[in-house]
């Protein structure tokens, strides 16, 4: 297959060499052609403007590229030519999936418009398959699909065999000096082995998971819980806010804080500028988004929404932020990348009765679902969240579809699985009550829970993986993190 695929290309090549290459038009790509039509303001220089308009563009979009490399875990031409030479209705296979996966984590729900299409064909295709099983077993798969809308409970089924791409070989190391509540976990920015976590006794720990594992500085000077951190681009500093009403910033290889926010409320989160890290995003108890100049500390602009910001984040150009607040509302508010100006663009608010706050905000460049960029929230009540993202419509979201948890006593995080994401389905690990850290995946309408690991002595709070995948850290309330090592693909 491979010399048919070298003597394809070869020929291809050599048809392009006969041809003269023609000049594009710039009309031809849509996209570009709409950023060179936006508008740009009376105060702003049009030139300008429209460059760095078609410059974010172009970054976005070679971003989206380099994320296929599959640079990681020895997946390199292999993975990306079983991804690029996948069929036509791979999406639908995913989604009719029956492998046999560990537990049954809760009631999938799909977009409002796809709903009674998606059952359907779900109940047509298991139908097939009740002929050849055992009367017990087909009963008890009709009684399954008869029961879409029922929430199961996360430890009903027992574990089954786990499926190869979330196999773990074991834990790569264990940090347990902490004697708090480690709140927030992140690996450096583009890191496969700078570890941060906050607790709630004020402190940042920067850890090495590199061979051997070490402790590089402990950042001291919160006087409360560290509720959320950031690095920079380049890892060399870190922003924090914290109960203690103040945000700071720290200068990780000096082992010194340079800069000290303050504030007359609680800060809960906290995000660099993903274009320019000279802004720094802060949500606050006091319903506001502020954005302070990283170099001076001075506030540059500011909005109010309808309650407490508990969580954000950025979409990759830096033109929205995404704020999850405490009552169940998702906020879009428009930047200006050159001023550090805020506009609000509009609320997006989850389908459920209940109101609970937002406990995890994260923003992704590209789904396999969606074909685009997407949104997961999680809310403290257990509802899983899962949006496609219009960035031409002004940062629009429409939820594709959710998932409904076990309601949480702690304010437990959850991230996306990027990588592997774009091998299989659309994975989302997320900590527990119970001690465990689960991996669910949202294309499948039932066992929806593809691995659990188990190790921890108390209720999981924040989960992340490093920049290749192969390392997932967890912390608990007890103070322990866990550097989980994920075997390699063959």
């Amino acid at each position: 297959m491979a010399d048919q695929t070298i003597e394809k290309r070869s020929s291809e090549v050599g048809d392009h060499e006969k041809e003269p290459r023609k000049k594009k038009d710039v009309t031809e790509d849509p996209e570009t052609f709409s950023c060179m039509l936006q508008p740009c303001p009376t105060d702003s220089d049009p030139k300008y403007v429209g460059i760095r308009r078609l410059l974010l563009f172009r970054k976005a979009q070679s971003g989206v590229l380099l994320r296929k490399d599959w640079r990681c875990n020895s997946k390199g031409y292999v993975a990306y030519r079983n991804f690029i030479n996948r069929p036509d209705n791979w999406l639908n296979s995913q989604i009719l999936s029956r492998t046999s996966t560990p537990g049954t984590s809760g009631r999938w729900i799909p977009s409002p418009n796809q709903l009674s299409i998606e059952v359907e064909s779900w109940a047509a295709s298991s139908w097939t398959g009740m002929k050849d099983l055992h009367d017990s077993q087909s009963q008890t798969l009709s009684q399954t699909v008869s029961s879409i809308g029922v929430n199961s409970s996360e430890f009903e089924h027992p574990r089954r065999k786990t499926e190869h791409a979330y196999s773990f070989v074991g834990m790569h190391c264990i940090f347990d000096e902490c004697k708090s509540m480690v709140t927030v976990i992140k690996f450096g920015h583009m890191s496969s082995d700078v570890l941060a976590y906050g607790a709630t006794d004020g402190t940042l720990t920067v850890c090495s998971v590199s061979d051997p594992p070490s402790i590089m500085n402990k950042l001291t000077g919160h006087s409360k819980d560290v509720t959320d951190f950031d690095f920079s681009l380049n890892n060399q500093y870190i922003a924090s806010s914290s109960l203690d009403k103040t945000v700071r910033v720290w200068d990780i290889p000096n082992n010194l804080c340079i800069r000290v926010i303050y504030g007359v409320t609680s800060q809960l989160c906290i995000r660099f500028h993903p274009v320019n890290n000279n802004f720094l995003s802060v949500g606050n108890a006091q319903k506001e988004v502020s954005i302070f100049n990283f170099s001076t500390g001075r506030l540059i602009s500011k909005i109010t929404v309808d309650s407490e910001v508990t969580t954000l984040d950025y979409d990759h150009t830096g033109q929205f932020i995404f704020c999850g607040d405490s009552q169940g509302s998702i906020y879009t508010v428009k930047v200006n990348s050159r001023q550090g100006t805020l506009s609000r663009s509009h609320r997006t608010k989850t389908s459920s009765k209940e109101k609970s706050e937002f406990t995890t905000i994260q923003y992704r460049t590209f789904s396999l679902m969606t074909q685009g960029p997407v949104l997961l929230a999680l809310t403290r009540n257990g509802s899983l969240s899962f949006f496609s993202v219009s960035l031409e419509l002004q940062g629009y979201l429409t939820l594709q579809c959710s998932l409904k948890l076990a309601p949480r006593l702690h304010s437990i995080r959850a991230s996306f699985c990027p990588l592997l994401s774009l091998e299989k389905g659309e994975y989302i690990v997320i900590g527990s009550e119970d001690a465990a850290v689960y991996f669910y995946d949202l294309t499948r309408p039932k066992n929806t829970c593809v691995n659990k690991l188990q190790g921890h002595g108390y209720p999981v709070i924040a989960v992340a993986w490093n920049h290749g995948e192969n390392l997932l850290a967890s912390s608990d309330f007890g103070g322990t993190v866990i550097v989980w090592k994920r075997e390699k693909s063959k």
